[in-house]
């Protein structure tokens, strides 16, 4: 039997989605976050898993420091984000301690447990992992948090 990772579906797909008017039912799980390009300075949108959490929302970064929308925020925290129908301005503060990470991976297993479970498990960790393997998964992983305005 060969071990299928698990797949996000295309980020193209997810927008033209949101933008057909599936907002409603992607939003409980999806927003769209624009940052500026670092390169480029142009929009990015990018369909991103949050958490709402005391007002705030949290992005985790599987790719850690080294996925795209994650380095553009590193060189501009000024972003907009959609939630349903709704837009919001805000600012995006990088979070690599792993602790937090691994915190932010807690509370997503307690809300989410199969999806996150699930995810874990294509990354070889149990569905249901320790805290001390989500501390080790987490080492090299960062999160977002942003502030809106």
């Amino acid at each position: 039997m060969s071990k299928h990772p698990f797949r996000a579906p295309p980020s193209g797909l997810i927008i033209r989605l949101y933008n057909l008017g599936f907002a409603p039912l992607l939003g409980c799980l999806i927003l769209l976050l624009t940052t500026t390009g670092r390169k480029s300075g142009l929009a990015r949108v990018t369909p991103l898993q949050y958490e709402l959490v005391d007002g705030q929302l949290y992005i985790g970064s599987a790719r850690g420091v080294h996925a795209d929308w994650f380095r553009n925020i590193l060189a501009d925290p000024h972003v907009r984000v959609r939630v349903k129908s709704r837009e919001f301005s805000g600012i995006a503060e990088p979070v690599t301690d792993y602790l937090r990470v691994a915190d932010f991976l807690e509370l997503r297993l307690r809300r989410h447990p199969c999806m996150v479970g699930m995810i874990l498990k294509s990354e070889g960790l149990p569905a249901r992992p320790s805290r001390l393997e989500l501390e080790e998964y987490a080492r090299g992983r960062a999160l977002v948090s942003i502030h809106l305005t």
